[in-house]
């Protein structure tokens, strides 16, 4: 990028004594400046100038052309060539350096005298001769003269001895020849070669001539190798050259050469190149020459006669070398380097060192000195007239008439304002002098390399339009001076300005005020007999320094504010806002407008601030923290694009912040202050201001002496010596003074905010806010105290928090805004005893001895703002709430609940720790505690009875319950109310308690049943019917209540449970009765008397089954002393306790039924009696019942058989009752072990004065006995009759019992508890429990019993016709016997004989008792005789069909019973022939009955049954009355003979010969024949 505003120029001196510059500069001046130079540094890396400006100057000539840029024309540089150098960024072309004065007496031709000081001169480091020679001929006769003495008049000669001295003004020479168009030399190549080669071949023998440029070489360049070439061609085109000054005359003979343009373009690259290496060797032999002799001088520092003042200007030749070519830093380095030589000077003097005498500077500054006395003249009034100077202004070479009137007010720090360098060779200057120059000459360097845009010329018409909208109010009319879009400054190097800056404005506003001092010493030596006189002397001293140190300050200020400029700063919107919208017209103007270019930017305030102060409602957490920037915000989230922009906006906002305290230390004399002297200071009301003592011996002076003197030391306040008219103006009136103060720290705050230092934007913020607030303007410094509160208590600045809701309250009040001003003393009275609470706990903690002092906020600076706050809640619509914590340090529970004597009502104490200053006092209060279990929500609420005072520190209040649910509770909420105000403290129950966070120290509170009180117990129905909905108890109990009258309110509390509360009914006494029916769970008492029971019964369903149900009982009832509420939330068991199974038999007459009665689960039963209870048409016989109740055990059921039959004359219609049901009475082992263990102890407790707590230790004993009783405990319990209560002494019931308090002897009542249940364990190891004892009322079940119905029952009966011979043996009867006992002999027959038998069928439709007699059908069935082949042969029919009439039919056939049952008329008799085939006792064979039904057509069995019901299946079974007979076969062989030897199968016996039974043979005895190798015969 082109570097259109800098100054780094190096003098090119041309001499043109043909004058051809005007032909040559076309083309030339546009390939200036020079660009990418690289030069060797001597002491470093290799330095890179991107841009280095020529400026051609005209030997003699006083008018420079420079390189060309792209702001100005030529001709702008050449008529500003005489512009001096003021230290700021000057535009190439418009100005020249700080020594344009002698750089005019260098371009003269006469020669002068080089100044024995090095750097004060400034002299071209190229010399160029413009050569024009059109022919040989001319270059013989007069050029090549004209060259040489040219040489020999201003290039020194190599051989003549040249002193080192004089490479201070290095320089290189150049000559370029300039060829012109229509001359031989036109015609001429560059070197002869060319020429040669277009030569014919004789020619070629002949000696050839050489051309104008080589012959330039041969004469003029040295001969020496490595040697830079000063020979240079250019040739002019015919269009370039004015057509009068072309020559007339062609030359005859023409070569015919023509330059080609890229031939043209090398000889100009060449010359450039030239250029550019000839500079670089003249400057690198300054420097070499420069840095010698600055190493010579530093090294000669310590030698007698050593002067800084000519080392200064020597080392700052070298500085302003490097700044010609471009090397901006390095030469800033040498300025860096001088000024801390400067600062070594100065303390050499100060330290009064011997070489300090060489470099005494002038100890005070005559300007200062006439500016101080002509201020100090004009406070006391006498006009100051000075004969022998005239008062200048402050930096000032220009004669007094062509002084601007306010030059110095408008640019204190300029390199230009005097004759600096002149002062410093002439050892004529003052150490305020010499730095204000080192300073300006650093700020122009680095102005120079941050590429600035500000030229002195508009700084100055920036700075006057200033001074005149100060003066009327009016925004400036000057527009910015613009700049390229591409041209962008380095904002790293503005802020490297700024920094300086600031550290510069304390150290010289020290040095200005030792200098004044010392300039107006003389002063306080006058009238020393006269002490009041020189008293004031002093006084009006003092002021004059001040406003002179501040006024040259503030200006300093100012200044670099507005050199340090730019648009790449997107400062936001002002934050401040005039009350009535309008733009507010002042005196004084804001500093954006009038110091700095107003510019629109879209970054937001970081601080929520705007134009308009507009303000968010509060958050309901009182304060909102402002935040800084939005996500949502495109200005906030994307980042700044340019390096050193948040680092250049911070050291503007201090430069902002030292003006802003310039000003305010002004303001002080005049009594306007910023407002911090007047914030309400909390915490350092105990400090004692301190008062100076004289420790002399006159320390008892009279009094009114000391009036006298202080009398006379009254301040001198006057503007005089103030020379910045802006600080002027705002020390004319308050007014004024407070809009500047105001606008500098906005100015400070935006700056601050872009370069997002919080800390910073919020300290300005609470500047303005307290401003404000100090001169009355509540409005605004609310909204600046909304802002910037919270910042500082979050950033621990707790003090200063409180001073800050001190006024931010009182702005509020001011304002009627009540709901906010409620809302900001909630947060200063929350903060105070935050503050309080610290106190307390370094008070009581350990501390160590070298910790600092903490400051904790006054009590009395707070007091009474709590009633304030509380008269103001009044007024407010809705309740505030606010944490409990932020008034109190710590809650507990004193002790355990305090229970009532004759009332079921209990009382909590509660200790708080109050930290507030005042007195609260408690219109109301509650506390809330729930169950911890989690198995209920119960919740119960204690309230404050009456008023209650709360006083700083511990309290103690009593809260009262109307509810005692026994349980183990938290604490889940506190509330305290006072007046409209809140106080709320919620935790969630069951949490671990956090000693660290929580106020809450002992949360816990365990509330036990009397025994005495009011109870409600939740019992299953004993008579539980399965057809029926169950039952549920609910006992009430009224205890030592005389019950007014009662409500008692259910609600299921498992899921899918129903309760049919409006089938309820009072049981168990008459006198007992609902005031008006059940409704919705509701259930109404008008009175119960003392020790009253009442039990109320009602069903209930559940979706799915369950083993359990829980019901939520809460009973409200009225006593005589007030209205009490009491809730339960038992559960109770509802899985049966036992299981039957039934199995059915069905006969021709009768069905057996066999009932097996199990447990239900492990522990076992005690069965006391059954029935089976007969219905319409069936009746039952049971035989002898058991005399003793039956143990049932789980794996050792019951059987209870009954034989049911058909009641006959009983017609079946539809209401006819068919179900029988069964009935069991039965008691559960494990309930009556339960209540053993209890009725015990509960007798144990009765005269004890432990009865209270009899409820609490068996609901504490019950899980354990529970846990205890394993099936195999129960069982063992049910053999031996005894219960073992061995299982409480492995108990640990001080655990189990906590919470309970301590008796009226002090010990705890865990531990009385425990050591009563091991006594009366060991009293009572073991209960005993009587198996045999009926109780009165034990439980029942009645379970539903359905006959099934058959259709058909047919019996099937297989009798043998003739009964063989029987065998002497007999066997007992078989299963098929009958249950007499009778004895049946078996028959007995022998293999393949043949048996003829009867099949008998018979069948019956008594158990049908669905189908109507009407509705019957014949029926059609099969029978088939089967059996094993290998068992039977079968004869006969063994196959067939038969036909059961209806019983209609049958009926008016026989006319006996209906036809229901088959008659011999219609019973089958079909014979068969069985033949047994093999030996044993062998099973007859089985009958199988099948139904035979039509084929439905098409196979549409389905739609034929839905027509007609009859053609469905027929149910029906089979009663084989042969089942379980057997016949005993045996073999038919009488004698057998066997042979003994292996000639057998497989070699096995061989059977010879067997002799067969004869039929009429019943022994069973037999022969058998053996033989050993023979055949023998033997008889059985």
């Amino acid at each position: 990028m082109e570097q259109q505003f800098s100054t780094s120029k190096v003098t090119v001196e041309y001499f043109d004594p043909h004058d051809v510059f005007k032909l040559l500069a076309p083309g030339l001046v546009p390939r200036l400046p020079l660009r990418n130079l690289h030069w060797q540094s001597h002491a470093g890396p290799l330095r890179s100038i991107d841009t280095l400006h020529v400026e051609l100057l005209r030997s003699g000539d006083r008018n420079a052309v420079s390189s060309p840029t792209t702001s100005t024309s030529t001709s702008q540089g050449l008529d500003s060539a005489t512009t001096r150098d003021d230290g700021f960024q000057t535009q190439i072309g418009a100005t020249q350096s700080s020594d344009a004065v002698d750089q005019t007496a260098n371009r003269i031709n006469t020669p002068i005298r080089r100044h024995q000081i090095p750097g004060l001169r400034r002299t071209p480091y190229l010399k160029v001769l413009l050569v024009r020679c059109d022919d040989n001929d001319s270059y013989k006769g007069h050029v090549r003269q004209e060259i040489r003495d040219w040489i020999k008049n201003h290039i020194p000669s190599s051989s003549s001895k040249k002193s080192t001295a004089e490479n201070h003004d290095a320089f290189e020479w150049l000559i370029v020849h300039v060829v012109i168009p229509n001359t031989v030399a036109a015609t001429q190549p560059r070197d002869s070669g060319s020429i040669a080669e277009k030569a014919s071949a004789p020619s070629r023998w002949r000696p050839g001539s050489s051309t104008l440029l080589e012959k330039m070489r041969s004469d003029f360049n040295t001969s020496s190798k490595g040697t830079t070439e000063r020979l240079a061609q250019i040739r002019i085109g015919v269009n370039d050259v004015p057509y009068d000054s072309l020559p007339r005359v062609v030359p005859a003979v023409p070569s015919g050469y023509t330059e080609s343009e890229q031939e043209t373009e090398n000889s100009w690259t060449d010359l450039i190149s030239k250029f550019r290496s000839l500079i670089l060797s003249s400057f690198d032999l300054r420097v070499s020459q420069y840095e010698e002799d600055i190493k010579e001088k530093d090294s000669q520092r310590s030698l007698p006669g050593w002067n800084f003042c000519t080392f200064f200007i020597l080392k700052e030749g070298l500085a302003r070398g490097f700044e010609s070519v471009g090397l901006v830093e390095d030469a800033l380095v040498v300025y860096d380097e001088l000024s801390v030589g400067l600062d070594m000077v100065v303390e050499d003097r100060v330290a009064g060192r011997p070489r300090s005498a060489a470099n005494a500077l002038l100890s005070y500054t005559k300007e200062l000195k006439q500016i101080a006395l002509k201020a100090r003249a004009a406070i006391i009034g006498v006009e100051y007239d000075d004969d022998d100077e005239q008062v200048v202004d402050l930096q000032s070479s220009q004669p007094e008439s062509a002084q601007p009137k306010d030059l110095y007010d408008d640019i204190p720090i300029s390199s230009t304002k005097k004759p600096y360098r002149d002062m410093i060779v002439a050892n004529n200057v003052s150490v305020f002098d010499f730095r204000c120059y080192i300073f300006a000459r650093q700020i122009s360097l680095l102005l120079r390399l941050g590429n600035a845009w500000s030229t002195r010329e508009e700084l100055l018409a920036k700075l006057k339009e200033q001074q005149e909208s100060v003066l009327h109010g009016v925004a400036p009319r000057a527009p910015p001076p613009k700049q390229k879009e591409d041209e962008h400054e380095d904002l790293n190097m503005l802020a490297e300005i700024c920094r300086r800056t600031l550290e510069f404005i304390p150290t010289l506003s020290q040095v200005m005020r030792d200098d004044v001092f010392t300039a107006l010493s003389d002063l306080a030596k006058t009238d020393e007999d006269n002490a009041a006189s020189g008293i004031h002397a002093d006084l009006l001293t003092s002021e004059v320094v001040d406003n002179l140190v501040a006024s040259f300050a503030f200006s300093i200020a100012q200044q670099i504010l507005a050199q340090t400029s730019t648009k790449a700063l997107p400062i936001p919107p002002s934050t401040l806002a005039s009350t009535d919208g309008h733009e507010q017209k002042s005196a004084i103007p804001e500093l954006k407008t009038t110091l700095h270019p107003a510019r629109n930017s879209s970054l937001a305030v970081r601080v929520g601030g705007t134009t308009n102060v507009g303000r968010p409602p509060p958050s309901p957490n009182v304060f909102t923290t402002p935040q800084v920037g939005s996500a949502d915000d495109p200005a906030t989230s994307s980042p700044f694009l340019k390096a050193g922009l948040e680092e250049l906006a911070a050291k503007r906002a201090e430069l902002y912040m030292v003006s802003r305290n310039i000003l305010a230390e002004c303001g002080k004399k005049r009594g306007w202050f910023d407002g911090w002297t007047s914030v309400p200071v909390i915490g350092e009301s105990t400090m004692v201001d301190l008062v100076d003592i004289d420790l002399g011996d006159d320390s008892a002076a009279k009094p009114a002496k000391d009036d006298e003197e202080s009398a006379e030391r009254e301040p001198v306040v006057s503007e005089c010596g103030i020379d910045s008219k802006l600080l002027r103006t705002a020390l004319d009136n308050s007014n004024d003074f407070y809009r500047l103060y105001e606008t500098l720290a906005d100015k400070a705050l935006r700056h601050y905010t872009v370069a997002d230092h919080i800390h910073s934007v919020q300290t300005s913020m609470a500047d303005i806010a307290v401003l404000k607030y100090h001169i009355g303007d509540y409005d605004s410094a609310s909204s600046y105290f909304w802002r910037t509160t919270p910042f500082f208590g979050e950033s621990g600045w707790s003090l200063l928090e409180l001073s800050m809701l001190t006024m931010y309250s009182r702005c509020l009040k001011q304002l009627q805004r009540q709901e906010e001003y409620v809302k900001v003393m909630l947060k200063l009275l929350t903060k105070a005893a935050a503050a309080e609470r610290d106190r307390r706990a370094q008070k009581s903690g350990f501390r160590r001895v070298f910790e600092d002092n903490i400051g904790f906020p006054d009590n009395e600076t707070i007091k009474g703002f709590l009633d304030d706050l509380l008269q103001v809640t009044k007024s407010l619509p809705n309740e505030l709430r606010i944490q409990l914590s932020s008034f109190f340090s710590a809650l507990e529970v004193d002790g355990p609940p305090e229970y009532h004597q004759d009332r079921d009502s209990i009382s909590l104490n509660l200790k708080v720790n109050s930290l507030l200053v005042d007195d609260l006092t408690l219109d109301s209060a509650q506390v809330r505690i729930a169950d911890t279990t989690g198995r209920s929500t119960r919740e119960i609420l204690f309230e404050l009875s009456e008023p209650a005072t709360i006083k700083q520190g511990r309290n103690k209040i009593k809260l009262h319950s109307n509810s005692a649910v026994p349980g183990s509770y938290e604490i889940g909420k506190i509330d305290l109310v006072a007046s409209n105000l809140r106080l709320h403290h919620e935790r969630e129950v069951g949490k671990p308690l956090d000693k660290a966070t929580d106020i809450l120290l002992s949360p816990h509170v365990f509330i036990y049943h009397r025994p005495d009180t009011l109870d409600v117990r939740l019992y299953a129905s004993k008579d539980i019917q399965l057809d029926r909905h169950n039952n549920v108890d609910i006992e009430l109990d009224s205890g030592w209540n005389s019950l007014l009258n009662a409500e008692i309110r259910v609600k299921a509390a498992t899921g899918g449970l129903r309760l049919l509360t409006s089938e309820a009914k009072c049981v168990g006494s008459s006198s007992i009765s609902f005031s008006r029916p059940p409704e919705g769970g509701l259930f109404c008492f008008d009175s119960l008397p003392q020790r009253t029971t009442a039990r109320i019964r009602f069903p209930y369903t559940v979706e799915q089954e369950t083993l359990s149900i829980s019901i939520r009982i809460e009973v409200t009832y009225t006593t005589e002393h007030g209205k009490y509420v009491f809730s339960k939330t038992p559960t109770v068991d509802t899985a049966l306790a036992l299981g039957v199974n039934v199995q059915d038999v069905f006969k021709h007459h009768a069905l057996f039924s066999r009932f097996t009665v199990s447990a239900a689960n492990h522990s076992p039963l005690r069965l006391f009696k059954s029935e089976l209870i007969s219905s319409d048409i069936f009746e039952s016989e049971f035989g002898t019942p058991s005399s003793a109740p039956v143990v049932i055990f789980p794996k050792q059921p019951a059987s209870l058989l009954y034989k049911i039959m058909r009641k006959l004359d009983v017609k079946i219609h539809p209401k006819t009752q068919k179900t029988m049901y069964l009935k069991l009475w039965y008691s559960v082992l494990q309930d009556e072990i339960e209540s053993l263990v209890q009725d015990s102890l509960t007798e144990s407790l009765k005269d004890n004065p432990l009865r209270p707590f009899s409820r609490l230790l068996w609901s504490t004993i019950l899980p354990h006995l529970r846990r205890s009783l394993t099936g195999y405990e129960v069982e063992r319990v049910a053999l031996v009759r005894s219960v073992s209560t061995a299982f409480l002494s492995s108990v640990n019931w001080t655990k189990h019992l906590g919470g309970l308090g301590r008796a009226p002897d002090g010990s705890d009542y865990a531990q009385i508890l425990a050591a009563y249940l091991q006594s009366w364990q060991a009293e009572n190891p073991q209960l005993t429990l009587d198996i045999d004892l009926v109780p009165d009322e034990p439980q029942s079940i009645i379970i539903p019993v359905d006959i099934p119905s058959l259709t058909i029952v047919h019996t099937a009966d297989i009798r043998l016709q003739q009964q063989p011979p029987q065998p002497q043996l007999t066997f007992s009867a078989s299963s098929s016997s009958s249950s007499s006992g009778v004895e049946a002999i078996t028959p007995a027959v022998f293999t393949n004989q043949l048996l003829p038998a009867i099949l008998q069928l018979k069948w019956t439709r008594i158990w049908d008792t669905t189908t109507p007699a009407a509705e019957q059908t014949d029926l059609e069935f099969s029978y088939e005789l089967a059996a094993p082949q290998d068992t039977w042969l079968l004869g006969g029919r063994r196959k067939g069909h038969f036909v059961i009439p209806a019983a209609a039919a049958a009926g008016e056939e026989e006319g006996d019973d209906g036809g229901i049952s088959s008659t011999p008329d219609t019973e089958a008799e079909i014979p068969i022939l069985l033949i047994p085939l093999r030996e044993g006792w062998l099973p007859y064979p089985t009958v199988e009955i099948r139904e035979v039904r039509p084929a439905a057509p098409d196979g549409d069995a389905a739609a034929a049954a839905a027509v007609d019901p009859s053609s469905l299946p027929a149910n029906f079974e089979t009663d084989f009355r042969n089942l379980g007979e057997t016949i005993r076969v045996v073999a038919d062989r009488a004698r057998a003979t066997l042979s003994l030897d292996a000639s057998g199968p497989s070699g096995g016996p061989l059977v010879l010969e067997v002799e067969r039974r004869l039929p009429g043979d019943v022994s069973l005895a037999g022969e058998i024949g053996v033989g050993a190798g023979d055949v023998g015969r033997g008889v059985a």
